[in-house]
């Protein structure tokens, strides 16, 4: 059984939690969402899997 998860949808996830736990965090939290997916499509997710 192969098992790939990409790292845009997890993150998302996690966001969306700890922003509804804590709205004071959602400028820092979508700051690091867009520089992590920025630094993906930069470099590319082929060789993230897990």
């Amino acid at each position: 059984m192969n098992l790939s998860l990409s790292i845009g949808p997890i993150a998302s996830l996690i966001a969306g939690i700890l922003i509804l736990l804590i709205p004071r965090l959602l400028n820092y939290i979508v700051a690091i969402y867009l520089i992590l997916i920025g630094l993906v499509g930069l470099f590319g997710s082929g060789h993230m899997r897990l």
